[in-house]
């Protein structure tokens, strides 16, 4: 899927990864980038078009479908992470509250958008993952529950929309340098690093992308006697 002359619908794009995406796109030559955020205020981006998204919001969601009929290439990349295991006392509010933006909001927009993407010839949608869609520490215990959640989504995802010709393509990396893993200190990748590699891979035509030596390393362990998810640390 070529980004040149594509029209580009980023979601969380307002910072982090998101924000990289847009600008990108834009400079890979999509002809229009909407960079969704639930204010679109706080979008400071030059020459894309900011509109209003909140992925939880099934009203918002349908309104960007109608009002973004243009759209070949759907970026779900807003996300959430709050720091915690399965045993702390908030770990049932903090996992539903997680699942219902890095699960349910990729879903919406999934449904939603399949339709626009069948329309512009199939076009093409990536779904931005985590190593933690693998492996599950008590540092981000939920989330990686969350994260798995979307992975299996996009496992499938692929297989439904394969016949309307929408190349379906998962985005996996470690530690990244944004808001979100502010406070955690570990090595991290730079978002820009990332997006270059998750644009390379989406317009080779892959199906996964492995953005750092962290989520190769992590994938290439699953199928053998030592897997990552197994290890303590």
């Amino acid at each position: 899927m070529q980004l040149t002359n594509a029209v580009v619908l980023v979601t969380g794009a307002n910072r982090g990864i998101g924000r990289v995406f847009a600008r990108e796109a834009l400079a890979r030559g999509a002809r229009r980038v909407y960079a969704a955020a639930r204010d679109p205020a706080s979008v400071q981006i030059p020459g894309v078009l900011p509109i209003q998204l909140d992925v939880t919001d099934p009203d918002q969601v349908a309104r960007a479908a109608r009002d973004c009929g243009d759209v070949t290439v759907l970026i779900n990349n807003a996300g959430v992470a709050v720091l915690g295991g399965f045993l702390q006392d908030a770990a049932l509010e903090s996992t539903r509250s997680q699942l219902e933006v890095n699960f349910f909001g990729t879903l919406r927009m999934a449904q939603a958008f399949a339709p626009v993407l069948a329309a512009n010839g199939g076009g093409a949608m990536l779904n931005v993952l985590s190593i933690a869609s693998w492996i599950n520490r008590p540092l981000l215990g939920s989330y990686g529950a969350t994260k798995s959640a979307a992975w299996a989504l996009t496992n499938g995802l692929r297989h439904e929309l394969r016949a309307q010709g929408t190349q379906v393509t998962a985005l996996h990396m470690g530690f990244v340098d944004t808001d979100l893993t502010r406070g955690i200190d570990m090595p991290k990748s730079t978002p820009e690093a990332i997006v270059r590699e998750a644009f390379d891979g989406l317009e080779a035509g892959a199906e996964e992308v492995l953005a750092d030596a962290m989520s190769r390393q992590v994938k290439q362990s699953l199928s053998t006697a030592a897997a990552a998810y197994l290890a303590a640390a």
